[in-house]
C-alpha cells in the first residue's frame, strides 16, 4: 500500500529546517506533498504563493516523490482531496509543540482519518524561524547558511 503525506505551511520563506523535514518525510512515506498555504486572510507574506512554490520546487529538486502545490482553506480538506492520510509537521521548540498540538487535535476532530506526524528539528535549525530570517535579511544580514541557495538569492533580490 502506498502512503503519501502532506507537509503544509506558509513557508515564507522556505528554510533549511523545512528542507530537513521534507528529506526525513521522504524517507518515511512513498510521497510527500509540500502544501503552500495561500490563505488571503493571513498577514501579507513576503513572497506570493507562486514565488514560494517555485523556490521550494528548486530546493527539493532531485528528491524522489516530492510535489509542491498551493492550497486554500482547511488543511484537512486539502489532504482529503489528495487522498493523503498523514500530515507532517516540524517542531523546533516547546512553543511550536503547543500550537501544533492544538491544530492536530482540531484536525483529528474534523478529519479522524487524517493523522499528524511530528518530526523534531535538528540542532542546527532549532532557533531559526522564517520571521527571524526575514528580519535579518531585511537589514542586509547574510542568512545563506539557514536557507537553500535559491531562497538566499531571492531574499537578497527582495531587500536590495
Amino acid at each position: 500500500m502506498s502512503t503519501r503525506a502532506l507537509y503544509p505551511g506558509s513557508f515564507d520563506p522556505f528554510t533549511n529546517g523545512h528542507l530537513d523535514v521534507v528529506r526525513r518525510a521522504v524517507a518515511l512515506f512513498d510521497g510527500v506533498v509540500v502544501g503552500v498555504a495561500a490563505n488571503p486572510e493571513k498577514r501579507a507574506p513576503l513572497f506570493g504563493p507562486e514565488e514560494r512554490v517555485a523556490m521550494i520546487e528548486e530546493a527539493v529538486q532531485g528528491l524522489p516523490g516530492v510535489e509542491v502545490m498551493t492550497f486554500r482553506g482547511l488543511t484537512v480538506d486539502f489532504a482529503r482531496s489528495l487522498g493523503v492520510t498523514a500530515l507532517v509537521k516540524g517542531l523546533r521548540v516547546y512553543s511550536d509543540f503547543e500550537a501544533e498540538l492544538q491544530q492536530a487535535l482540531m484536525n483529528r476532530d474534523l478529519a479522524p482519518d487524517v493523522d499528524t506526524v511530528f518530526l523534531m528539528s535538528g540542532y542546527a535549525q532549532i532557533f531559526v524561524s522564517s520571521s527571524i530570517l526575514k528580519d535579518v535579511a531585511s537589514y542586509g544580514g547574510d542568512v545563506s547558511q539557514f536557507v537553500p541557495e535559491v531562497v538566499a538569492r531571492r531574499l537578497k533580490e527582495k531587500f536590495h
